[in-house]
């Protein structure tokens, strides 16, 4: 049996060293927590969309602006679990520019937006994770896109502001109840404003921040060229 001497410490600690580092090289090299990771593809690539989380954990993405500018009726469904997308029921009007709100029945609330043939739209549709098809219900007052959609703390959602074909910035506002299917008028913002955003305060009040009245366009235009940051085709 070799004895350990002090002359062999230094060489121990070497290969002591080199089996370190070799076991790190070979160990998998986590993703840091706050890393983005690469999932599957959407089918269909487009901006200006909205995707809305589920009550069953998946992810809604519906309408939005496609490659050659085209105003899109598709959706589709990311589960989480599997890492995929999968096709789901199509809007049965093409819109850019919309919200999509999250009801409390579980079911997706889709209002004005944009098409890129019919220019600013009105109507609104409901979607049903159960049966994954949208259905109708009442159209806005004021066709519009760019706005803000809040759900309130009654189970109702505030739609504020935006732009419509003769408007840089709206300040009109409509309620919409899930009850009865119906909008109704509400008191309108100060002032006019397109692209704000609104956050359900604590309290139960809306807070409208920002936005612009600037914006300037032909009804031809699509979402790409008519908007503040657009320009560019999505990936």
């Amino acid at each position: 049996m070799k004895l350990i001497t002090p002359s062999s410490l230094p060489s121990i600690r070497r290969w002591a060293g080199c089996l370190i580092l070799l076991s790190a090289a070979l160990l998998p090299q986590a993703k840091a927590a706050n890393d983005f990771v690469k999932i599957g593809s959407m089918s269909t690539s487009r901006q200006w969309h909205t995707a809305t989380l589920l009550a069953n954990g998946k992810v809604l993405v519906a309408g939005g602006q496609g490659d050659s500018g085209n105003s899109l009726t598709s959706a589709q469904l990311y589960d989480p679990v599997s890492g995929l997308w999968s096709t789901t029921g199509s809007l049965a009007n093409a819109r850019c520019s919309h919200t999509a709100t999250l009801l409390d029945n579980g079911k997706v609330l889709v209002a004005g937006g944009y098409d890129d043939v019919n220019g600013h739209v009105s109507s609104a549709e409901l979607y049903d994770p159960a049966t994954g098809l949208w259905g109708a219900t009442a159209s806005l007052s004021n066709a519009r896109d760019g706005h803000t959609a809040t759900l309130l703390a009654n189970g109702k959602v505030l739609v504020a502001g935006g732009s419509d074909e003769y408007n840089g910035g709206l300040s009109s506002a409509e309620l919409y109840d899930p009850a009865t299917g119906q909008w109704s008028a509400t008191g309108p913002l100060i002032s006019a404003r397109n692209g704000p955003s609104a956050t359900l305060l604590a309290n139960g009040k809306v807070l409208v921040s920002g936005g612009g009245t600037t914006m300037v366009r032909s009804p031809a235009q699509s979402c790409t060229t008519r908007g503040p940051g657009c320009g560019a085709a999505p990936d």
